[in-house]
């Protein structure tokens, strides 16, 4: 997507806090001034933002870009490899889960703390090491011939990218100073985060019909080597007030996780009410719990839980993490129906899934269009409500039908999440100043990755409950057991709909006039 497509204007969306702490309680409604997209001019002890020239900065955005996508592709590209890789391996079900997942359950448990040490200890080091680390997994997993390495491997893979990710939208941030050029490029970073996600499911079954299932493992090592020798475009920046590590904060985090998305992996395996998945759940409650209390009572806490009371923070994060658990849980379902109920190879499967990033390209320029005429609630609302409809399309598939209901699907959920990434993105970065924009990217990286995380989780265990006892090869089984799947993630989509439309900023009155005057555009 070109920088060129966003509007010029350099007011703030509406209900972007003036001061992203002190008045984060705000209501959302109240009028913002133009200059209060660039946060870090009014939060003393914060490191004045665009420290580089413009040439520079819009260079090291896309050296971080160039992160991010892969991060994209490495959170999909194993989707097309699991037929051939359970031919290999032979792992069970739930196994198959563990290595899809395992990458996105060590990214969302970890990146707040990833975020924390990259304001501390520099953003650009933290880039690199995780990148690196990244690669040396990726070896390992290639490498690698049980299943319990592999899931090994892919969480190591997300530690690794637990350090870089919330490096690359806090970069963002600081080099670029002008506000319309810092809408921009979160525009553009919400569109690559999206694409290259949808993208790993063409480039993987390109590979992996040539070369086998390790091809989308070996494929980091060469890109990793290429961006990290540019590395040095992107500048290194922290926070100079930054204060001791949360460093019970982490683990807590990480627990909450990890024993959540156990019970729904398990769950279908075991039972929804049997004596260990029913312990898991409770025992994410509690860490959950504990984790909260400890944010609210730490002097200086992971997750400033301050900047989520009023305003449109905390439901942009929820739109968000709402809608990466539709979308990411979609994929992993359409993938699996494409090969194992149409039997399509992996590179036409792949190729199927073009049309979404194609969508979420659409969608991305025209949300931040339709923020500034009427508001950031339409775009979020209608992106959610158009992802509804798309699970409509999934959920009336038959193991028959051709291409025509996939691609409804597509069009309408791919149009949808783009409609409300960069809007919902520039509201939650808008509430932090700029010298944390680490913790402010790992709080928007978190809500998607955990949202993610348990969308796969979720729809994969719907699906596999459903299917449960059914001969090997049972399409009619399988088909049902989507549908079902399908309709959890349309429910969970439209469940959101109220939620943006209630608590987002709408088209704000005139100050003079009383009547309506344009809200204010989002990145683009």
């Amino acid at each position: 997507m070109s920088p060129s497509a966003a509007p010029a204007d350099s007011s703030p969306l509406p209900g972007s806090p003036t001061e992203p702490l002190a008045t984060a309680a705000a209501p959302a409604t109240a009028a913002a001034p133009a200059t209060a997209v660039a946060p870090a001019t009014a939060v003393p002890g914060a490191a004045a933002p665009g420290p580089v020239g413009r040439r520079r900065a819009w260079a090291a955005v896309g050296v971080v870009c160039a992160a991010l996508f892969l991060l994209g592709l490495d959170f999909t590209v194993l989707n097309v490899a699991v037929p051939g890789l359970r031919a290999e391996l032979g792992p069970t079900l739930a196994e198959t889960q563990w290595i899809v997942d395992g990458y996105a359950l060590a990214l969302g448990g970890c990146v707040l703390a990833g975020g924390a040490l990259g304001d501390r200890y520099g953003r650009r080091r933290a880039f690199a090491a995780g990148l690196a680390l990244c690669a040396l997994a990726s070896v390992a997993g290639a490498l690698g011939d049980t299943p319990g390495q592999l899931v090994a491997a892919r969480c190591a893979m997300g530690l690794g990218a637990a350090f870089f990710m919330p490096a690359t939208l806090s970069t963002v941030v600081h080099v670029l100073d002008a506000p319309e050029d810092r809408r921009r490029a979160i525009g553009i970073w919400a569109a690559v985060a999206g694409v290259g996600a949808l993208f790993g499911p063409v480039v993987g079954g390109w590979l992996v019909e040539r070369h086998g299932w390790q091809a989308a493992f070996w494929l980091n090592v060469p890109v990793v080597a290429v961006i990290l020798a540019l590395t040095p475009v992107v500048p290194e920046s922290r926070d100079p007030g930054a204060r001791p590590l949360d460093r019970l904060g982490a683990p807590l985090s990480c627990a909450a996780l990890l024993t959540l998305v156990w019970g729904f992996i398990e769950a279908p395996g075991r039972g929804w009410t049997s004596a260990a998945v029913l312990t898991a759940f409770a025992a994410s409650a509690v860490l959950t719990g504990l984790f909260v209390r400890r944010q609210l009572r730490c002097a200086a806490p992971m997750v400033p839980l301050r900047i989520l009371r009023g305003g449109p923070v905390w439901p942009a994060t929820v739109s968000l993490a709402l809608m990466s658990f539709a979308m990411f849980g979609a994929m992993f379902l359409l993938t699996l129906h494409l090969q194992q109920v149409r039997g399509l190879s992996a590179w036409q499967a792949g190729l199927r899934m073009v049309p979404l990033s194609l969508g979420l390209a659409v969608g991305a320029v025209l949300g931040p269009v339709v923020a500034r005429h009427a508001g950031a609630r339409v775009p979020v609302a209608a992106g959610q409500l158009l992802i509804a409809a798309g699970f409509v399309q999934l959920a009336l598939l038959e193991a028959e039908s051709g291409d025509a209901p996939v691609l409804l699907f597509e069009a309408a959920a791919g149009l949808g999440a783009g409609l409300l990434a960069p809007v919902a993105t520039e509201l939650v970065m808008s509430a932090v100043p700029s010298a944390m924009a680490g913790v402010g990217s790992a709080l928007n990286d978190a809500t998607r990755q955990v949202g993610s995380t348990l969308g796969v989780a979720v729809l994969g265990s719907v699906l596999a409950t459903v299917a449960d006892g059914a001969a090997p090869g049972d399409r009619a089984a399988f088909t049902a057991g989507l549908g079902a799947a399908a309709l959890v993630g349309g429910a969970v989509a439209a469940a959101a709909v109220p939620l943006a439309w209630l608590r987002l900023p709408g088209r704000e009155p005139s100050a003079a006039t009383g009547r309506p005057a344009p809200a204010a555009p989002g990145p683009g």
